[in-house]
């Protein structure tokens, strides 16, 4: 991956996402500026799915407006499976009559991982952090292949900076999910022309070395994000990516 982490660097611009129906979910204003932000300068139309209600959000909106071609935000919680198809079947999909590209922002805070002892209790915790993306991934692939549109789907978890050994423990077993999620999705998915990326916190190992080969924070995240979902990354699927200090925890 270090090519495409170098690319990243040079801040490209990628003028065939203009017009392009993007949605994000899970945006907050400390998780997704960057990555909102990346989408409306390139004058797409985006959906913005928030569970947060705050002036810092509505000042954030208010910008993101601004550049876009077409802009939407829904205020409302994606914390189950029935909620995001819910959400996917309805209005992410109908306000610009489908969707190019999705990103789906995870956020695992210290408070979900607290009291996570049992594996039942881990499993528990996995199921309620990557469900809800995994069926927004495939309404939106089906729906892309129904329309035969060429298209991204992105997973992004950011975990805490600093965690005791359980919690680092119970973060690789997140980012081991997600990865085999993203190469059998990446695989079912492979000859619709739609493509299943991923950003993980970098495992417990690679944080230790200090590895190079780290997305380094959200604006490296949003660099990816455009990089994957123009021509230049249409070739790239099944591939998880490390990020580090991401999410603002």
């Amino acid at each position: 991956f270090m090519s495409v982490v170098d690319e990243l660097r040079h801040d490209e611009i990628y003028p065939e996402l203009a017009g392009h129906r993007v949605l994000i979910t899970g945006v907050s204003t400390t998780l997704g500026v960057d990555v909102s932000r990346a989408f409306a300068d390139h004058a797409t139309q985006l959906v913005i799915q928030t569970s947060e209600n705050s002036p810092e959000m509505d000042g954030l909106t208010t910008l993101l407006a601004q550049s876009t071609t077409g802009f939407q935000v829904f205020e409302k919680t994606l914390d189950n499976g029935d909620e995001a198809v819910s959400f996917l079947q309805g209005p992410a999909q109908s306000t610009f009559g489908g969707l190019e590209v999705v990103v789906n922002l995870i956020r695992i805070n210290p408070e979900d991982m607290a009291g996570r002892f049992a594996l039942d209790q881990i499993e528990d915790l996995i199921a309620e952090k990557l469900v809800p993306a995994t069926m927004i991934g495939r309404i939106a692939a089906n729906r892309m292949r129904l329309t035969m549109t060429d298209g991204l789907i992105l997973n992004v978890i950011a975990a805490p900076r600093s965690q005791s050994p359980q919690e680092m423990a119970l973060v690789d077993m997140l980012r081991s999910t997600l990865a085999t999620i993203t190469r059998r999705e990446a695989e079912s998915w492979s000859n619709q022309g739609i493509r299943i990326n991923a950003v993980g916190p970098c495992s417990f190992v690679d944080e230790a070395v200090g590895s190079d080969q780290a997305l380094g924070g959200e604006p490296d995240v949003a660099a990816l994000a455009l990089y994957l979902a123009s021509e230049r990354g249409n070739k790239l699927s099944g591939h998880l990516f490390d990020a580090k200090n991401l999410g603002g925890l």
